[in-house]
């Protein structure tokens, strides 16, 4: 009778922090690895942040510490948050944008904004900065380096999440190589 009071305590406690509601997980989701509740909910807050700090650093970087690669760095970081707590990018292999896009279209816009200046007569990344006046905000300048800085910022988020998705799919596949050897015909445990 003890035995079997600890064991169902072990698996109350190996099963407890685990989400069962389906708004926080899909079925095609609740096959992965165990997530835990707490680091699900505390991301729902956390993700969002970080990428609104990813954006500033991406709009400050032209007079400020910050910048497309600084951005983009932070922005992958909150993919990467997202990752660990689901098992997986969230609809990363259904999505209409792909990480190879992602990168591709930030290479474009580098180039783009590198070369523009050459034909109106100016070096290569010449940058021009105009001053707009905003009711609330005041006096906002906005460069054209914030072009480039965005495509280093595509760039580098498409990278992270190309990592990411090839990570995953080879964790994935090796798990279900695993589970394939475990359940092997004529094996004694099947």
């Amino acid at each position: 009778m003890t035995t079997s009071r600890t064991e169902a305590a072990q698996l109350w406690w190996d099963t407890c922090d685990r989400p069962r509601e389906h708004w926080l997980m899909r079925e095609s989701e609740q096959t992965r690895w165990p997530r835990s509740l707490l680091l699900e909910v505390c991301l729902r807050i956390v993700f969002p942040t970080v990428l609104l700090l990813a954006t500033y650093l991406l709009f400050a970087g032209h007079n400020q510490a910050g910048g497309g690669f600084s951005a983009g760095l932070v922005a992958g970081l909150a993919f990467v948050l997202r990752y660990v707590a689901g098992g997986s990018v969230t609809g990363l292999r259904r999505s209409w944008v792909q990480p190879p896009i992602v990168i591709g279209a930030g290479l474009v816009v580098v180039v783009a904004s590198a070369l523009v200046p050459v034909f109106f007569d100016l070096p290569v990344l010449a940058s021009a900065v105009w001053s707009v006046d905003v009711p609330v905000l005041g006096t906002v300048k906005i460069a054209t380096s914030l072009v480039f800085d965005t495509g280093v910022f595509l760039l580098i988020v498409g990278v992270v999440l190309n990592l990411l998705r090839t990570l995953g799919e080879g964790i994935q596949m090796g798990e279900l190589e695993s589970e394939l050897n475990d359940h092997q015909p004529g094996d004694a445990s099947t």
